[in-house]
């Protein structure tokens, strides 16, 4: 016979999950969160530059999931970064938002944390937000915003 060990948490977590599916409720804690895309940000390119996706628009304030790679930080740790659909080597953060990448978006975590290598593409969850708006704390001026988020390398 062999023993398999479960830790309290993962026991607690199989049940909850169990119940749910016999009940046919899904908590907010165990349900997916919708994925999005660095191809599904922007709509077309308007007279103003970009426009949002009717995508972002209507996930806004919802908790999405979005996988790409953790741009070179400021400080070895901070509570947010920079996502980037493709692997960077200099941070990308712009003096203004007329001149914002269309693929990227900052993420704030939840405390501070120490990163990973700029090469490793990581999964990050958080609160869609959209607009312009400029960080009081380091005066970064960001389109697209994941607050409130957690990351893991995949």
């Amino acid at each position: 016979m062999t023993l398999v060990r479960i830790s309290r948490r993962d026991a607690l977590l199989g049940g909850f999950a169990a119940l749910a599916t016999a009940s046919g409720i899904t908590p907010p804690a165990l349900a997916a969160a919708p994925t999005l895309t660095f191809d599904e940000l922007y709509g077309s390119v308007g007279v103003l530059g970009l426009t949002f996706s009717d995508k972002v628009k209507q996930q806004a304030g919802q908790t999405v999931t979005m996988r790409g790679f953790m741009a070179p930080p400021l400080k070895a740790e901070a509570a947010f970064f920079v996502l980037t659909e493709i692997p960077m080597a200099l941070c990308p953060f712009c003096s203004s938002d007329a001149d914002w990448p269309d693929n990227i978006l900052v993420v704030y975590l939840g405390e501070k944390q120490t990163f990973v290598q700029p090469n490793a593409v990581i999964e990050v969850r958080g609160v869609l937000e959209y607009g312009s708006w400029t960080d009081p704390e380091t005066g970064f001026v960001s389109l697209l915003r994941l607050r409130d988020a957690s990351f893991g390398e995949v």
